[in-house]
C-alpha cells in the first residue's frame, strides 16, 4: 500500500483526514496504514495548530484557576511572591510579575514558567507601568 501524503487546505480536508483516521484506528505501528495513521495525524495537527491555535492564558488567571484547584490562600503564596501587600498587588494587576517569582510560582504551583512569562491583561484602571514611564525624568509631563 502506498502512502500518499497530501496537505490539508480546507475543512473538507480536514473532515475528510478525520474520518480516514477513523478507519485506520486499529492498524499496527509499523505497517503500512500504521504509517499512514502517524502521517495523516500529523497534518491535522499541523491543520488545527494554523487554524485553531489556542492562546496561552493570562498569568494571573492562572495563578487563580490554580490557587482555587489546591484550595490556597492569597497568603499561601507570600513565600513565591512576598509580603501580603505584594500578593495583593500582583494578583489585583498593579504589581507584574518579577523573574524570581516566576521560578517559585512555578515550582510551587505546577505551573509552566511559558505561561507565567506572557503579559497579563492590564489593571482595569490602566497599566500602572504606563503611569510611571510619563513621570521619568525627561519625559514630557501631561499638559506641556
Amino acid at each position: 500500500m502506498e502512502i500518499i501524503v497530501r496537505p490539508i487546505h480546507t475543512e473538507e480536508d480536514y473532515d475528510a483526514a478525520l474520518a480516514l483516521v477513523d478507519t485506520l484506528m486499529d492498524a499496527e505501528p509499523g505497517t503500512p496504514e500504521g504509517d499512514r495513521l502517524d502521517v495523516l495525524v500529523t497534518l491535522i495537527e499541523a491543520y488545527e495548530a494554523r487554524h485553531w491555535a489556542i492562546a496561552a492564558p493570562d498569568p494571573i488567571e492562572a495563578i487563580r484557576v490554580r490557587m482555587e484547584q489546591k484550595g490556597l490562600r492569597q497568603r499561601d503564596l507570600e513565600p513565591m511572591i512576598g509580603s501580603r501587600g505584594r500578593v495583593s498587588e500582583v494578583l489585583s494587576r498593579k504589581r507584574a510579575l518579577t523573574l524570581p517569582m516566576i521560578r517559585k510560582l512555578a515550582a510551587g504551583l505546577g505551573l509552566r514558567a511559558d505561561i507565567l512569562i506572557q503579559e497579563s491583561i492590564p489593571a482595569r484602571r490602566g497599566d500602572p507601568r504606563r503611569k510611571r514611564e510619563g513621570n521619568r525624568r525627561g519625559a514630557p509631563k501631561a499638559g506641556n
